[in-house]
């Protein structure tokens, strides 16, 4: 008999575990770490929307929905889309509720892709986004960015990359890990170069709440952009219901009905508890949404502030809240650079390589973490990149 590995898809042995998870997991065997690393608000669900799941038990729905997903939930989708983000789509056929985002991610992908067409992906990407692309038997073709230039893609960077092959452009801004946006002019230059080729976009909004300056702009808002387009949104960050796994996407009918069909026959639906949680959280939770998003818009600040202080260059977040410093003149590689600081000072960061090749001499901190550890976090780190000056210094003086 073949070894075990043997039998495997090709391309699913190819694919490392996510990098993310290997810290994460470190992290979890040590005590006394704080965790700056796994992208989880650090709020617990708003009561009133934990309360609606309660009462949906209580009343006994505990059967499936419909593919798309609750009705009820999809007239709420669509109107909170329209008010939020000027977005309008018909909740009866072209919203489809999802297990999560990560879900609507890999249904978009597979009903899209077909073997050998190429996926454009602005890098430091998403860890999801190169192996779903493959996973649909995509060519991913990673479009890299560059702190100089605040890790925004533009246009003529996208034309550039642009074979006979290229079919899709995922975007995901806010994005994570480096919490750049894009503005709608930079929006509108992309859009013209995607109508002129003929391109579809798929575009991870997860984080559109999370906006601290300005508007967020859908790339489907602008002329020309909306039949193709598929936009996918949730619940995870804004609400903080990242273990309810609960999102959505929206696009043209043709698109959605392409999504359900695999959705059917994969996942049937989401939890029926979740989607009655959630149509409490857009019809009475935007309140507390917003005041976490103001607790996150000050914890951005105070880590901006916090690596200028101990010499980590770093890009403001725009969105999101990730917070993506340079490491590159400690002499570590990002590898190396939090191995040490989680193994010596118990603070689990994650490094850049785990979002491709240009996260090299970065790492990813995430301030979804309350600030008496965010600021005890920081004390360690400093204590830290002292130690590592110390023999440099020492060197010099013996000179």
């Amino acid at each position: 008999m073949k070894a075990p590995e043997e039998f495997l898809n090709p391309v699913v042995r190819a694919i490392p575990p996510s990098g993310i998870r290997r810290f994460f997991d470190l992290a979890a065997e040590m005590k006394g770490v704080i965790s700056l690393g796994v992208g989880e608000p650090d709020f617990v669900t708003p009561w009133r929307i934990r309360e609606a799941c309660i009462y949906a038990l209580e009343k006994g729905y505990t059967m499936y929905t419909s593919n798309l997903g609750l009705k009820e939930l999809r007239e709420e989708i669509a109107r909170y889309l329209s008010q939020a983000f000027r977005l309008r789509y018909n909740a009866e056929k072209e919203i489809l509720v999802t297990v999560g985002v990560s879900e609507a991610l890999d249904l978009a992908l597979r009903a899209l892709v077909a073997p050998g067409d190429e996926v454009l992906i602005p890098e430091p990407t998403y860890v999801s986004y190169i192996p779903c692309t493959l996973f649909a038997g995509g060519v991913p073709v990673p479009l890299p960015t560059r702190m100089e230039n605040g890790f925004r893609i533009s246009a003529a960077q996208v034309e550039r990359s642009i074979t006979p092959k290229t079919k899709v452009l995922l975007l995901a801004y806010p994005n994570n890990p480096t919490g750049a946006v894009l503005n709608r002019q930079e929006l509108e230059d992309i859009a013209a170069v995607v109508r002129e080729h003929d391109l579809v976009v798929v575009s991870d909004e997860i984080y559109a709440q999370l906006t601290y300056e300005g508007e967020h702009v859908s790339i489907a808002r602008l002329p020309g952009m909306r039949e193709r387009t598929v936009v996918l949104q949730g619940f995870s960050k804004a609400f903080a219901m990242t273990g309810w796994r609960l999102g959505y996407a929206a696009g043209n009918e043709a698109f959605i009905g392409a999504m359900t069909k695999i959705h059917q026959y994969t996942m049937l639906c989401a939890p029926i508890t979740a989607q009655m949680a959630a149509i409490e959280a857009l019809r009475n939770g935007l309140g507390e949404m917003r005041q976490m998003v103001r607790q996150y818009n000050y914890r951005r600040r105070l880590v901006v502030n916090a690596f200028k202080e101990l010499g980590l260059p770093c890009v403001e977040p725009g969105g999101a809240f990730y917070a993506f410093p340079s490491i590159r003149h400690t002499g570590l590689s990002a590898e190396e650079f939090c191995e040490r600081l989680l193994r010596e000072e118990r603070v689990a960061v994650v490094p850049g390589t785990a979002f491709g090749p240009s996260g090299e001499g970065f790492i990813r901190c995430s301030y979804a973490a309350s600030v008496a550890n965010l600021t005890e976090a920081f004390r360690r780190m400093g204590n830290f990149l002292q130690r590592l000056r110390k023999p440099a210094s020492a060197s010099v003086l013996r000179a």
